[in-house]
């Protein structure tokens, strides 16, 4: 009797624990006022020859926010085009939660690194990015990002440094990098926020850069081009419109117009779903990864229409241990959850169209996913 008094006792705290464990847990609720439509478009055979690749990162993405994004849009998002998808495991040489700096690397150079460093090995040698590659082999080289430049993912593919906040040593590497098309925020950590006193605008300018500081500017300028558009990031997407999706058009026109026969390639970061998943807002990261979508959309527009360009998706890491628990597919309303304002271990997705996009399967590490990609760099 005694043993089954305890068992119904033990059952009834269980039970009001968990009760309280949900009502605990307050639930954000959110709905997009910017539904869209998806593009249509038909991918060119896998077997075209590849002369474009183009690297789109959406920064702290995972499954999860891409899943909530397509609530919010009513069960349907640009992602939904690509019939090639893999996972990436995102864990570094010293830690099993990576962070920008380390796993950015693995993407940009195929090689694992520790946490916090861009660009350099574990032993903090450098090492050469995709980019690199492309310049050797005579293609042109583009990035365009919604952070500033002093930021880990641009900085991964252009710069060299073991520590990822060694930020004015950083943005002094692009005078180096060699990239043709460089389009972000970040003025301040070129002029104003720097100690050394330099203006590297200014040097950039003297090495043979164009300096635009406006939107106008840069949809005006030939390359080289660096695209300086505001003090830090960019206007989070609510506020700054299509701005990112003409800094990208504009650099797939002038990469292509430029590179000839030889072919391009180009990062695209979704850079500002991270930073708002840091701060749990929903609001502001999904309207980051809608945005994003949107921009998705209109490179796969583009390479539709080239035939020869392999488009690869991904994110770095994922960010906010984020749970999509209620909501409404008719409504496009989310209900969702964050566990952290930090990042996590749990595999990203990988998504691949184009030419050599059958080859974007299967289960591997992020430094593999980096190689595979350089590979079509040829």
């Amino acid at each position: 009797m005694k043993r089954i008094v305890f068992t119904a006792l033990a059952a009834l705290f269980a039970a009001a624990a968990c009760k309280n464990q949900e009502e605990e847990v307050k639930l954000q609720y959110y709905v997009t006022p910017h539904p869209y439509e998806t593009i249509d478009v038909q991918m060119p055979p896998v077997t075209n020859e590849v002369k474009n690749v183009i690297i789109m990162i959406g920064d702290g993405m995972g499954m999860e926010q891409v899943s909530c994004a397509w609530v919010l849009n009513h069960g349907k998002l640009n992602f939904d085009l690509f019939p090639s998808v893999g996972i990436s495991r995102t864990w570094c040489t010293n830690r099993l939660i990576t962070d920008s700096g380390a796993g950015g690397t693995a993407l940009s150079s195929g090689i694992k690194t520790a946490y916090s460093h861009i660009g350099t090995a574990p032993d903090s040698t450098d090492i050469p990015s995709v980019l690199v590659k492309a310049q050797q082999l005579g293609k042109k080289t583009g990035v365009a990002v919604t952070c500033h430049f002093a930021d880990a993912t641009p900085c991964d593919f252009c710069c060299h440094n073991e520590y990822r906040y060694n930020q004015e040593d950083l943005i002094a590497d692009y005078l180096e990098c060699g990239t043709d098309y460089l389009a972000g925020g970040g003025l301040d950590w070129f002029t104003t926020k720097r100690t050394d006193g330099r203006d590297i605008a200014g040097e950039m300018a003297a090495a043979g850069y164009r300096v635009a500081l406006t939107e106008d500017e840069l949809m005006q300028a030939g390359l080289p081009v660096i695209g300086i558009l505001s003090p830090d990031n960019l206007p989070v997407a609510g506020e700054r419109g299509d701005l990112f999706r003409h800094m990208v058009t504009k650099g797939l026109r002038e990469l292509s117009a430029q590179s000839g026969d030889k072919g391009f390639v180009m990062m695209i970061e979704g850079s500002c779903i991270d930073d708002w998943l840091h701060g749990n807002r929903i609001d502001l990261a999904m309207e980051e990864l809608l945005d994003f979508d949107r921009t998705i959309g209109d490179v796969l527009e583009w390479a539709a229409s080239d035939g020869h360009t392999l488009v690869v998706v991904t994110a770095d890491h994922a960010t906010g241990s984020l749970t999509l628990q209620d909501g409404d597919l008719e409504e496009g309303r989310i209900g969702i959850h964050f566990a952290s304002e930090g990042h996590n271990g749990i595999a990203v997705p990988v998504y691949a169209w184009g030419p050599g996009s059958d080859q974007f399967t299967g289960i591997r590490e992020n430094d593999e996913w980096g190689r595979l990609i350089s590979s079509f760099v040829q």
